[in-house]
């Protein structure tokens, strides 16, 4: 068998898109002939596959696994370029196939879970499998999975919003807690976990509008102090109004306390799709004229 180089499997790497041991295993395939195993990857599908992953994908699904007695959760992202792939029973069907398997295997990241096998194949064999089935670019964007001594509640708004939520008391109060996040989104947990610099970031930023305003000097402190209670009541759990207050006056902390001694937070995720990721913009007319073409 001919020797594979570093150097090989990056040119075929850089030519066709793969992954490297996609790349490796091409070359040995083809005792080291660079066209051959060019030729080996398009027969596959996988340059293919890998040109697609240029494409931008925000679509797609979030969807969950809660196993281990309710110990243990999991939420994950799984892109696709058309909300109408996300609705695919196959696409479906490997999305929650990886949340069960990330319970299961508690991979370190996407690029663990990327390597493990399911259904007598890897997970990226899956993916790219689909992704010659399906005809659309499709990722495997992130994952969180919390295991806990308490309990845990998980809420899903369609594919498109989840929360998970690490907390104590009873079924009820995990249910009511993930839906307030689903709809209120705070940032952090109480306003003690708020990050030293995300505060100070707020504080320059409301002093520097308490002097833009024109306030005098004694009174801008009370402005700025003023100003983070808000921010902490916008992005706070602890300090948010819960939803369903028909009063609109009772906190999360507040609702924690009515719920018993021992009802408590102690952490939670929430994932939209396609956060954070910037869609490609484009002219229908524009693109149809582009395929005739």
């Amino acid at each position: 068998m001919a020797t594979i180089s570093a150097s090989a499997v990056k040119d075929l790497r850089e030519k066709t898109g793969v992954g490297m041991m996609e790349a490796k295993k091409a070359l040995e395939e083809a005792d080291g002939d660079f066209e051959k195993a060019v030729d080996i990857l398009r027969k596959k599908g996988l340059s293919a596959a890998a040109k697609k992953a240029t494409r931008v994908a925000a679509e797609g699904m979030i969807t969950s696994f809660l196993g281990g007695g309710g110990k243990v959760g999991v939420l994950i992202e799984v892109n696709s370029e058309t909300d109408f792939v996300a609705k695919n029973a196959d696409f479906q069907s490997f999305a929650k196939g990886l949340a069960e398997l990330v319970a299961a295997k508690t991979p370190a990241d996407v690029a663990a879970l990327s390597l493990l096998m399911i259904e007598g194949e890897s997970v990226e064999a899956g993916r790219n499998a689909l992704v010659q089935k399906i005809g659309e670019n499709i990722a495997v964007r992130r994952f969180v999975r919390f295991e806990t001594v308490g309990r845990i509640a998980i809420y899903l708004h369609g594919s498109r919003i989840g929360v998970m939520v690490d907390y104590s008391g009873d079924e009820q109060l995990g249910k009511d807690l993930a839906m307030h996040i689903a709809a209120a989104n705070p940032q952090f947990l109480s306003r003690e976990t708020v990050p030293a610099d995300a505060l100070q970031r707020e504080r320059e930023v409301y002093e520097a509008q308490a002097k833009e305003s024109g306030k005098p000097a004694a009174v801008i402190g009370k402005i700025v102090d003023g100003k983070l209670e808000k921010f902490y009541s916008d992005t706070c759990l602890m300090d948010q109004i819960y939803i369903k207050d028909p009063d609109g006056k009772l906190k999360i902390k507040d609702l924690l306390k009515k719920a018993g001694t021992n009802a408590a937070v102690s952490r939670f995720v929430r994932y939209q799709l396609g956060e954070g990721i910037e869609k490609k913009k484009e002219n229908f007319a524009e693109e149809v004229a582009a395929q005739l073409k």
